[in-house]
């Protein structure tokens, strides 16, 4: 991959970094938002950020050629899955949308360029200002490319040096992104920087916390842990840690002619990024008492499921992940040989996918990679029950249902804790303005100034 050596993950993979070598990098990134960044108006940003996102959805744009090429090497998920994933993703990032997650985070579109002030700022004689971190670091996950991708589109709008730590071997993706900022304005580009090392070296790590004004990490909730408590007392820490999400379908839309289509809604989620991350389902609970069976729906995505497989395949895996699929095949295999209460289908001669219908309604972890569980409940309040084990920990759930209960239920998930209910289809493509763990994605990071007139 010809690229020019503009950030540190730019190396070649024998190169070793130093915490000397981050303290530099981070200092150089402070002085470059100064000069290039802070005094940026707003709508020059949108307008970079929407431009560089048009680009990407363009077949003959260098990156995402790139990406579709190499990405299936470098990723191992399928041309066909990444293709989907930047379409989904990269259509959100529009001027219009931008501005309305502006609006919705900060009350006015200007507030990180001058004070403003809303109506009812105005009508107590008030007006604010937000300021950005100065330099802001990502701590990125690596599974999927989305979270960093939005981490530092934030970050430039919050006028923010940024430093993307990806995990070994997982940068190739915000790299590209990153190229792709820099080609569009080198200015920009200058205020960014990407680097990758294996997760646990305290020294490298101890540099880069000592320059950083906020961090925000994406992980487990022992990363999460580990990673707040070396951080200095004035350094702001925003959090995602490990979120399950799950889907439900209502009795009365089980009918014979829509069951098939809910299955297609469904697999849309399944497949996504290979049901990777916090927003893709585990669990898909059918309401008994449909003209559709939860078992026979069970089969309807074991069908959609065989079908997308010829369209976007999974793609191949590494072999521990192989291995937790077939372990976990076996155990049910034992079981629905034993017993009618559960059944399995799944793909011939490889793990490409996995439905596994269990009478059992306890809320199940898939080992994910296209392995759903399909389980049977009377009602929302029994599905709830078997959720309970998760309760705390849910990021989604995607929903299908008629217009007259939609509201009805997702009243009573809100008040379960749930954070986000879409429709079954779109939980692996959450809107710009989405509340990430039911927090102010952008607000988040900003720090503000009230002025009393």
């Amino acid at each position: 991959m010809n690229l020019p050596n503009y950030f540190l993950a730019d190396l070649p993979p024998e190169a070793t970094l130093s915490p000397a070598m981050l303290t530099e990098a981070c200092q150089t990134l402070k002085r470059n938002r100064e000069r290039y960044l802070a005094g940026r108006s707003t709508e020059q940003l949108v307008r970079v950020l929407s431009e560089v996102a048009e680009g990407w959805l363009k077949p003959d744009n260098t990156f995402r050629k790139l990406a579709l090429e190499l990405g299936p090497a470098e990723t191992h998920f399928s041309r066909e899955t990444l293709q989907h994933g930047l379409d989904d993703f990269f259509h959100q990032i529009t001027s219009d949308n931008l501005h309305a997650l502006l609006v919705q985070e900060l009350g006015d579109v200007r507030r990180l360029d001058t004070l403003t002030a809303t109506d009812v700022e105005r009508k107590s004689s008030r007006a604010a200002t937000v300021v950005g971190p100065e330099l802001l670091v990502h701590i990125a996950a690596g599974d999927i490319p989305n979270p960093t991708w939005m981490s530092i589109v934030l970050g430039l709008l919050a006028r923010s040096a940024q430093l993307v730590k990806c995990p070994s071997g997982s940068s190739f993706l915000p790299r590209l992104f990153a190229h792709s900022l820099y080609e569009a304005d080198p200015k920009l580009g200058a205020c960014l920087e990407i680097a990758g090392w294996r997760g646990g070296n305290v020294d490298l790590e101890n540099a880069l916390f000592a320059e950083a004004d906020c961090v925000t990490a994406t992980g487990d909730d022992e990363t999460l842990a580990a990673v707040r408590s070396r951080l200095p007392i004035r350094t702001r820490f925003v959090g995602y840690g490990h979120r399950v999400s799950f889907g439900f379908v209502a009795r009365e839309v089980l009918s014979p002619l829509r069951g098939p289509q809910i299955a297609t809604r469904a697999t849309d989620d399944i497949v996504a990024w290979n049901q990777l991350g916090c927003l893709s389902p585990h669990v898909i609970y059918v309401q008994t008492g449909g003209e559709v069976s939860p078992e026979r729906f069970a089969e309807l995505l074991a069908d959609e499921l065989e079908r997308r497989e010829q369209t976007e395949p999974r793609g191949g895996l590494p072999a521990p992940h192989s291995a937790a699929i077939a372990s976990r095949r076996g155990i049910y295999e034992v079981r629905a040989a034993h017993s009618p209460e559960t059944r399995m289908w799944h793909s011939k001669e490889s793990t490409a996918w996995t439905v596994v219908f269990e009478a059992d309604a306890r809320f199940q972890v898939s080992c994910l990679n296209r392995f759903i569980y399909v389980k049977p409940v009377k009602d929302l309040a029994e599905l709830l029950q078997h959720a309970e084990i998760v309760r705390g920990k849910v990021s989604t759930i995607g929903i299908t249902a008629s217009e007259y209960r939609t509201e009805e239920l997702a009243l009573q998930l809100a008040r379960c804790g749930a954070t986000r209910v879409c429709p079954l289809g779109r939980m692996q493509n959450p809107p710009l303005t989405w509340r990430h763990d039911g927090r102010p994605a952008l607000g988040d990071l900003v720090t503000w100034t009230d002025v009393e007139t």
